[in-house]
């Protein structure tokens, strides 16, 4: 009696340790689950929904052009709103075919280490863990497309290179670099894992990933996947504006067409209005919870196109800035200099540090970065409403939504003053002046508004 007793006993604990091992992997499964949801919102990481990314060109950033030296900016940067650090590559650069004295940020020659002008890996690690204690997100630049002319794999793997002939190809006429093989599954491996090595070894919280339009979406749909199986929360931003980057898995791509022409409206050579045509065409190709990288400048265009002390010179800067700040589905980008501002372009191959005395444009942006963080209505997923105040071919006025919280944006983007007027009573009342840092009336009577100018109304 006492033997079968016993056996019970033994069977019964036997079958709750069987029905628990069966059991606790879904309910864990279930906890994972909740947990990766709650920290999205249409797909996407919660965090960026209501942030900004701030481009840091490390090399020209301080005289040292290193981490320690950069991360003395922080205190000023976190007082200005930043919330997100997008590193132009930190990986070594190539000396074969090399550019300019110092090469191309954009030539890496190792996925896995640390540029040594910029210091250890130890260095960013800690730049890393302090940055994430001040409450700042940090992103990486990463070159997926080529790799210098004398990467390691070009020895150890050359297959992972080829052209029609068999030998290493270079992309366009950077002629510094080598184009990759996507067909190779090899070297996807490798890519995906060195990009895991990021990921796990130093805690960054995304990648911006570097002509990110000529790499198969075949491969980003497979490493974004396998990225985010380390981090769900994890932000990937394509440079790219091609429709199939957004359903591979990123986050945000480049709104290329939007850029160009804020260029052209900014010169005069097309009216405002011509702003909604690139908006309806994005609203057409792109998924609905696709998120966009607005900006006015950044490396590219502020080296070799004269961003934005060019294209958008002096006070017609301010309103396409607010334009990039308040629109929807958007994610404002701000470059280095740009709150000095910085009225030059920055060399790319050689030496050109940026001298930071004045930031005159910090109060502005600040305005508008601490806006976005703390009010729902800018969102990149709030509504967005055309508002007529005035001459469409000159005034692009619009209102976002979100629950009882609304903003109302009115733009003069041309060279002359403006009538404005608002008729649609639904934005009558005393809203906030978020540059006049008072409560104004808005009703049913014309007003003139200086040109460039810009209003921000907060209900």
């Amino acid at each position: 009696m006492l033997r079968r007793q016993y056996f019970l006993y033994i069977f019964s604990f036997v079958v709750v340790i069987l029905l628990s091992c069966k059991l606790m992997p879904k309910e864990e499964e279930k906890k994972a689950t909740a947990a990766t949801a709650a920290k999205l919102i249409d797909g996407h990481p919660d965090w960026i929904m209501q942030g900004n990314i701030y481009e840091v060109n490390v090399r020209q950033y301080t005289p040292e052009g290193t981490f320690k030296s950069f991360e003395k900016h922080l205190d000023r940067l976190k007082e200005m709103g930043v919330q997100t650090l997008w590193f132009m590559p930190i990986n070594p650069i190539g000396k074969v075919d090399r550019k300019g004295v110092m090469g191309s940020y954009y030539a890496v020659s190792d996925y896995t280490t640390i540029n040594p002008e910029f210091g250890t890996l130890d260095d960013w690690k800690a730049f890393v863990e302090h940055a994430h204690k001040m409450g700042f997100k940090v992103i990486i630049d990463w070159v997926p497309n080529h790799t210098s002319a004398d990467h390691v794999w070009l020895t150890t793997h050359p297959r992972f290179f080829k052209d029609s002939l068999g030998k290493a190809a270079i992309p366009f006429d950077w002629t510094d670099t080598r184009q990759l093989d996507y067909t190779n599954t090899e070297m996807q491996d490798s890519m995906i894992a060195s990009m895991k090595y990021w990921v796990t070894n130093t805690a960054i919280d995304g990648f911006r990933c570097d002509v990110a339009w000529n790499v198969p979406g075949t491969f980003w749909s497979r490493c974004i996947s396998e990225l985010k199986k380390i981090n769900p929360s994890l932000f990937m931003l394509a440079e790219g504006d091609k429709p199939y980057l957004h359903p591979s898995g990123f986050d945000a791509t480049y709104p290329w067409e939007m850029f160009h022409m804020m260029v052209k409206v900014a010169k005069g050579e097309r009216p405002a209005f011509a702003l909604d045509s690139i908006k309806n065409r994005f609203d057409t190709l792109y998924p609905a919870n696709g998120l966009l990288l607005y900006f006015t400048s950044n490396h590219d265009e502020n080296s070799w196109n004269k961003a934005d002390y060019g294209t958008m010179p002096g006070p017609i800067h301010a309103p396409f800035a607010v334009f990039t700040q308040t629109m929807y589905h958007s994610i404002p980008l701000i470059y280095s200099g740009q709150e000095e501002p910085v009225l030059d372009s920055i060399s790319f191959f050689y030496k050109d540090t940026i001298i930071f005395n004045h930031l005159s444009r910090a109060k502005f942006y600040k305005a508008l970065l601490d806006l976005r963080k703390n009010n729902p209505a800018l969102a990149a997923n709030a509504s967005f409403r055309k508002v007529h105040a005035g001459d469409d071919k000159a005034v692009y006025a619009y209102v976002r939504e979100a629950g009882d919280k609304k903003v109302f944006v009115i733009l003069n983007l041309s060279p002359g003053e403006q009538t404005i007027k608002v008729t649609d009573t639904s934005l009558h009342g005393e809203p906030y002046n978020l540059f006049m840092y008072t409560k104004e009336p808005l009703k049913d009577t014309e007003w003139k508004i200086e040109p460039w100018g810009y209003v921000v109304y907060v209900y």
